[in-house]
């Protein structure tokens, strides 16, 4: 994935990042609420050797002071001074407890040690700080006294007793909501990517130029109001729809320019793809054309273009292949007298047996002398094996692939089914994309170009 992915993406998974947000703000704010506010009370201490009048001892117990501070940071944090403190200050909490409580540190290079104590009493914090650095000059004098002797050789001093806190140091709700928002943020980012790799389905015609030997011919623009009118004869002349089955209709013509007399299996991968209304809507379109067209429904389990059409499904295709009917016969005339349909007929016991029959063959070889394009619309290649052996009598065929659907595993066994008995896809047709902001190919993207209005109007009025 490029930089242009990763914006594609979260464009397009923008509903996830943001509500990923506002689930880690909420959070936030929740645990902010619910937190105990805590308050600091912080006391200084001086680290010096006992005083010498010789510069150079002073200056040796300078730099023994530095070294003792380290040490002393650390001992600050210890259980021993927690326990004298809990002791001195009779405290009912354990010594554990009250370690967790203190912090300590020293500035570099100084013999400054500052002890803090947290609570959520920031009168106690006080008083626990000053009693860690009460009992603390006294466990220094203790330990820094030699045996035998009655005076420590290094001393620590309070120089900043402790004072009271009026403000908690924690919880800050402002940073905490500001870390959670973009936490959040970063997590519905990953998500949203996370997501885009894990999904397989194709959703960009780059995708298919790698998965299918075949240029793609046709992006066919997602219309919600296609389940109702699936033709286009039931569309504005400029509706986009229409316009994206011209594109197709023109670039179909340049698959084999040389050849007078065509014939396409229209099929897909799975079912639900758009196979049958692609292949009849493109009929229409090449008709509209002037082709001479016949569209044959090849789809002898799940026939669906007679109802589209609205002709007759009694008849058709297995009653020719049988015998009981003449090709001529069987075949329906539609309202453009260049479009005529072969409907699939009843539905037979045996369709694979049926369509790589000698009888098909001869039948498709009939039409093709009569007609300029034969556009067969078939079952799809992943269940049944119909399509594949369709495929294998035509010129080639025209893979309708659904966009947010179609899976790239889908698309690559489908391929592989159709080179398994001889055939190939000649285009690819990208189906239901997104009328805006996808990628797609010609006018039927999405965009309509249809004649303006206004201008209409003053050329009827000079007129």
């Amino acid at each position: 994935m490029d930089l242009r992915d990763y914006v594609r993406v979260l464009k397009a998974r923008w509903l996830l990042v943001v509500l990923c947000g506002l689930v880690l703000l909420a959070i936030s704010a929740l645990l902010t609420i619910r937190a105990t506010p805590q308050y600091a009370s912080s006391a200084r201490m001086f680290v010096s050797t006992q005083g010498s009048t010789d510069d150079a001892q002073a200056n040796q117990g300078g730099q023994f002071s530095l070294q003792r501070v380290k040490s002393y940071a650390d001992l600050l944090t210890g259980r021993e001074i927690a326990r004298r403190v809990v002791d001195d200050l009779d405290l009912d909490e354990s010594p554990n407890t009250l370690a967790e409580q203190i912090s300590a540190s020293s500035k570099l290079d100084t013999v400054i040690l500052t002890v803090t104590v947290t609570d959520p009493d920031p009168a106690r914090a006080q008083m626990l700080a000053n009693g860690v650095a009460k009992v603390f000059v006294a466990y220094v004098a203790e330990l820094e006294t030699p045996p035998g002797k009655d005076e420590a050789t290094i001393k620590a001093t309070v120089v900043d007793p402790a004072s009271r806190s009026s403000s908690p140091i924690s919880p800050q709700p402002m940073r905490n909501l500001g870390l959670g928002l973009i936490l959040g943020l970063l997590l519905g980012a990953g998500a949203a990517v996370l997501r885009e790799t894990l999904d397989t389905t194709i959703k960009s015609s780059r995708q298919l130029e790698g998965l299918v030997p075949a240029p793609i011919i046709g992006a066919i623009s997602y219309d919600s109001d296609a389940v109702d009118t699936p033709l286009i004869t039931s569309l504005d002349t400029y509706a986009p729809r229409s316009e994206a089955f011209r594109v197709l209709r023109t670039n179909l013509q340049f698959i084999d320019p040389d050849a007078h007399h065509k014939v396409f299996v229209v099929t897909s991968s799975l079912p639900g793809e758009g196979k049958t209304t692609t292949a009849a809507n493109l009929a229409l379109a090449l008709a509209e054309g002037g082709e001479k067209v016949v569209l044959v429904e090849g789809d002898l389990r799940r026939p669906k273009v007679a109802e589209y059409l609205r002709l007759e499904s009694s008849v058709g295709l297995t009653t020719v292949l049988i015998g009981k009917l003449s090709l001529e016969d069987a075949i329906q005339t539609t309202a453009n007298e260049d479009l005529h349909v072969l409907t699939s007929g009843s539905t037979p016991p045996n369709p694979a047996e049926l369509l790589k029959s000698s009888s098909m063959a001869a039948l498709i070889t009939s039409l093709r002398e009569t007609y300029d394009i034969v556009l067969i619309d078939a079952p799809p290649l992943l269940p049944v094996t119909d399509g594949a052996l369709l495929a294998a009598q035509a010129d080639g065929a025209l893979l309708v692939v659904r966009h947010g659907k179609t899976t790239t595993d889908q698309v690559t066994l489908a391929v592989e089914r159709l080179e398994a008995v001889g055939a190939a896809p000649v285009g690819v047709i990208f189906n239901r994309t997104p009328a805006k902001g996808g990628d797609g190919y010609g006018y039927g993207y999405g965009y309509g170009y249809a004649p303006d209005a206004s201008a209409s109007q003053d050329a009827s009025a000079k007129a």
